[in-house]
């Protein structure tokens, strides 16, 4: 899938097509190059959405533009943030940095949260979202979090979930076993976030904010083979068509 918005795309949104545009940030090869995943669009298409790559981007104007043509966004994961953006110093040898996907995707949060879109952001997408709303992050949970859960690999554990929060609303459940590939995590909140998951250590698996879920999991990856997981991206979709109803 091409790494550009497609034309073709955007003349079905302007046509009126009923698939909602979702834009998914990407990340960057060690050469530089934008890539991603395809269990992000993927998964998608699965919910019901048009996915629609974002590129890497390197100014306001670029980012708003690309967040104006689409009706949702996805904040995929990638590695570490710089801890000077949330006022720390590196932990330990265990934080990547990105600087470059740090701007972009920081540039394209601040779009995305002046939009008023929904968004659905997954693992560093969260820790994003949490980075841009003013909080800071644990940097690596093994050494900073006492008698942490496995988080990393692809582990499984469990996740409580709060009643009336979006998650319950979504499954219809006060608890779910999810998969765990960060070593990173929510410290501190950031501005007006509710924190609606937790792992049984204590590390913070899932909050909301407005138009914004995000989870430290990766639904994307287990679609697949748990169907069940497709209803996060079919909530995104249906959010994200009616709030293009609504304009």
């Amino acid at each position: 899938m091409s790494l550009l918005l497609s034309t073709a795309l955007l003349a079905g949104c302007a046509a009126g097509t009923s698939a909602p545009l979702i834009g998914i940030s990407c990340g960057r090869s060690d050469s530089g190059m934008d890539r991603l995943s395809e269990t992000y669009p993927n998964a998608v298409l699965a919910g019901g959405g048009l996915p629609v790559i974002f590129p890497t981007v390197q100014d306001e104007e670029t980012a708003r533009d690309l967040v104006a043509r689409v009706d949702g966004i996805l904040f995929s994961g990638g590695p570490d943030f710089d801890p000077a953006l949330y006022g720390e110093e590196i932990w330990n040898e265990t934080v990547s940095i990105d600087a470059v996907r740090d701007k972009s995707d920081l540039l394209l949060a601040k779009a995305a949260l002046e939009s008023g879109k929904p968004i659905l952001a997954i693992c560093r997408g969260e820790q994003l979202m949490n980075v841009a709303l003013g909080g800071s992050l644990i940097q690596d949970i093994p050494t900073q979090v006492p008698d942490s859960l496995v988080h990393a690999g692809g582990a499984l554990h469990r996740i409580a979930v709060e009643k009336g929060s979006a998650l319950y609303r979504i499954f219809g459940k006060d608890s779910l076993t999810v998969n765990s590939y960060h070593h990173q995590a929510v410290k501190r909140p950031g501005e007006g976030i509710t924190i609606t998951a937790r792992a049984d250590d204590g590390v913070v698996e899932a909050f909301e904010k407005g138009p914004v879920l995000a989870v430290q999991f990766h639904p994307e990856k287990s679609v697949e083979t748990e169907p069940e997981w497709t209803l996060l991206f079919k909530d995104l979709a249906d959010r994200a068509r009616k709030d293009r109803g609504r304009k």
